[in-house]
């Protein structure tokens, strides 16, 4: 990630695309200082949610990550006790679940995010909020 004070002013200035992506990252990485826990393994923990089974590839397929970075996350969260994993009824892939050390775990992070998110909404006022929230979706739904 390149902090926003690192990005060139000419490309800050001329990029809608460059200032979302400076906050996206920006806030991640403040979220990862505070709790240790990277996006990657986030997004996995949140998959497995609610006894969810999950072999790694189909949690690669629906966070859209490579599937070798999802296996490296996911080999040390077994060390860590945060998943377990068992052999699927049929068939040869392993069923990951969350501990309930990683439940927990996942409990914490989300209430580190809903402080931030908070926090954020503190500083806009609910016209500003609806404003945003407006403006992000029309971005998230444009084709290029």
């Amino acid at each position: 990630m390149i902090p926003e004070s690192k990005i060139p002013d000419d490309i800050l200035k001329d990029s809608l695309l460059a200032h979302l992506a400076a906050a996206y990252f920006a806030v991640g990485k403040r979220l990862e200082r505070k709790t240790g826990c990277s996006a990657t393994r986030a997004f996995i923990l949140s998959s497995l949610r609610h006894d969810a089974a999950l072999n790694q590839n189909q949690i690669a397929k629906r966070l859209g990550f490579d599937r070798t970075v999802v296996h490296r996350a996911i080999k040390t969260m077994l060390k860590e006790g945060l998943v377990s994993q068992r052999k699927a009824k049929t068939g040869r892939a392993l069923l990951l679940h969350l501990t309930p050390k990683g439940e927990k775990y996942h409990e914490a992070l989300i209430q580190h995010r809903r402080s931030a998110d908070e926090k954020a909404r503190q500083a806009l006022t609910a016209r500003e909020r609806e404003t945003l929230i407006r403006q992000l979706k029309v971005i998230a739904e444009m084709e290029f």
